[in-house]
């Protein structure tokens, strides 16, 4: 689901995702790149160029070969088919990792002169894809099987309440719906028991990842990656240390409004209140407030209502959800992850996405969450080299699946496209604007715990890691931990194995979605039909052909940075 999910994006399998570069900015910043824009290469170019094509075709090969493998044990939760997607994984790092030839391509490239400016940037993309994988055969397997092991975990175990098992989506409605705090309390403890079965693997990972990051040459896991995916450690963690003071003060005012609501929903002190009282179990997402409802408004529509819903939403706008659907699966069954998450196949238009939908708001905010990431992939310009078919970056595909998941609880969209009685969503409109800031805020606060337990999780994986997370969940969340609980809770939240050193994105997502949504103005706000062709040309199109802080610039007309998503939540204020 939406804040559960994952994105399967590329395969730099090992170490997750690509996007660094060292390509000069102004290489980009003042010209639309083009793949005929050549000039007399040296002998050099001309060698690098060769390499170049060639690995585009191989690397496209095992991209595709890899993906299948990852939906095929994605969708049926069997152990051969985890074999058969680490052993692909493995395939795609062992070719990354060819010293002789990554030696060879930073010689040549050293030396090469009159590469386009598009052939340097894929280079560049290659050339990282090889550094990342620059480990000891042994390592990475031992990396790539304890991963496989532990997804594996998640996706087949159910937790168990009262001598019954339940999925996920069966615990998390008992959840929504009762109002005894000491049920409250057993139901939330079986969805936080798969902790108990993969900490000690967690951790035993997360050194593994560590070993990896050290050989080369950086201090720990979290370090490298951040650094791989192009930014520097100290500009990410000041942006959220500015996050944090600028949204300390507004989100103690909206939680002490909640908490209120809670307290007389459940017949207790706010003061009182713990965490299973805020239905989801990771406090990543707003309970419904006593105003409204959303679940209203979904709960009579069958799931398959939900997904033609978002298809011809997206049609309305332009873009091709449906051309993501003919080969996706929406539905849970037995042995399926029981998320949700967008994967490129073949980065030539096989884009599929898994879900598990049920007629909820959550599961109308994820269907439109996913459709997002497929339209976006979808939508990338297939005339640019093989490594060059990805988003801009992590957080610009997130930012756009975020800003359309948003559409679920607008009051006007859901009159417009979800079929919701005008007059009655007319009049919870204030309430569900209401509500998002809380979605906004809260998720804001959750990123908090994500990105700074995660920093914790690899600078010493020893740490005593139960106690680290409610520290960081009292900081951040603002939330009582549960007297004498010992419980591996952190390890409950697959992220830490399935999408490592991630969930910053999705905040920085939010901030990218509300600078686009600035500057898309009446477009975005009304629904245009011109939405689709306007993100096709200035967000999808691109790809990665330009470096990230360039894209944003070119995207929304300025620098990433907190400012419109502050002002959104000011106004809405106000």
């Amino acid at each position: 689901m939406k804040r559960t999910s994952f994105l399967v994006v590329g395969m730099s399998v090992l170490f997750a995702f690509v996007f660094a570069t060292d390509i000069q900015a102004q290489l980009f910043g003042r010209r639309l790149l083009n793949p005929n824009n050549k000039r007399k290469m040296n002998n050099e170019a001309l060698k690098l160029k060769s390499i170049l094509d060639l690995y585009q075709n191989e690397a496209s090969k095992l991209f595709k070969e890899s993906a299948l493998a990852e939906w095929d044990a994605m969708t049926t939760g069997k152990e051969e088919a985890f074999a058969r997607s680490a052993a692909a994984k493995l395939n795609y790092a062992k070719f990354h990792s060819d010293s002789a030839k990554y030696a060879v391509i930073k010689e040549l490239k050293s030396k090469a002169k009159g590469l386009s400016v598009i052939d340097l940037r894929a280079v560049n993309r290659m050339e990282l894809a090889f550094r990342q994988n620059q480990l000891p055969e042994e390592l990475q397997k031992r990396i790539l099987e304890q991963s496989s092991k532990i997804e594996m975990i998640f996706q087949n175990q159910r937790g168990k309440l009262n001598g019954k098992e339940y999925t996920n989506n069966e615990l998390l409605e008992l959840l929504e719906k009762e109002t005894d705090s000491a049920k409250r309390k057993k139901i939330w403890e079986a969805l936080k028991q798969v902790g108990g079965e993969v900490d000690g693997l967690v951790v035993r990972l997360a050194k593994d990842r560590n070993e990896a990051a050290k050989k080369l040459g950086f201090e720990n896991f979290w370090e490298m990656q951040i650094v791989f995916q192009d930014y520097d450690p100290e500009v990410l963690v000041g942006i959220f240390d500015e996050l944090e003071k600028t949204t300390t003060p507004i989100f103690t005012r909206v939680k002490g409004e909640l908490d209120a609501e809670l307290a007389e929903k459940f017949g207790v002190d706010a003061d009182k209140l713990m965490p299973w009282h805020y239905d989801n179990p990771f406090f990543q997402q707003a309970p419904p407030s006593k105003e409204v409802n959303p679940n209203d408004f979904y709960q009579n529509k069958k799931r398959e209502e939900l997904v033609n819903i978002a298809v011809n939403y997206f049609k309305h706008v332009g873009l091709p959800y449906n051309k993501v659907l003919s080969r996706s699966d929406m539905y849970e069954r037995e042995g399926k992850n029981q998320h949700a998450f967008s994967i490129d196949i073949d980065s030539l238009g096989d884009v599929r996405n898994l879900c598990n939908v049920k007629p909820t708001d959550e599961w109308m905010d994820t269907i439109l969450h996913e459709g997002g990431h497929g339209v976006y992939s979808l939508g990338i310009d297939r005339k640019l080299p093989f490594n060059l078919r990805a988003e801009a970056h992590i957080f610009t595909t997130e930012g756009i699946a975020m800003m359309f998941g948003a559409k679920a609880r607008d009051a006007k969209w859901m009159i417009k496209f979800a079929g919701a009685d005008k007059k009655t969503a007319q009049t919870a409109a204030n309430a569900l604007k209401q509500q998002r800031i809380r979605e906004q805020l809260i998720f804001c606060r959750w990123t908090l715990v994500m990105l700074n337990f995660e920093k914790a999780l690899y600078e010493n994986p020893d740490a005593d890691l139960k106690k680290l997370w409610w520290d960081m969940v009292e900081k951040y969340q603002l939330l009582k931990r549960p007297r004498g609980r010992k419980a591996s809770d952190w390890a409950s939240k697959p992220h830490f194995v399935i999408a490592p050193v991630y969930y910053h994105n999705y905040m920085l997502g939010e901030l990218f979605a509300a600078q686009l949504r600035e500057s898309l103005g009446s477009d975005f706000v009304n629904d245009s039909p011109r939405l689709g062709a306007i993100l096709k040309q200035k967000v999808f199109a691109p790809g990665s052909r330009y470096d990230w802080q360039d894209f944003v610039k070119r995207a929304t007309g300025q620098s990433l940075s907190p400012q419109s998503f502050s002002k959104e939540l000011e106004k809405s204020t106000k």
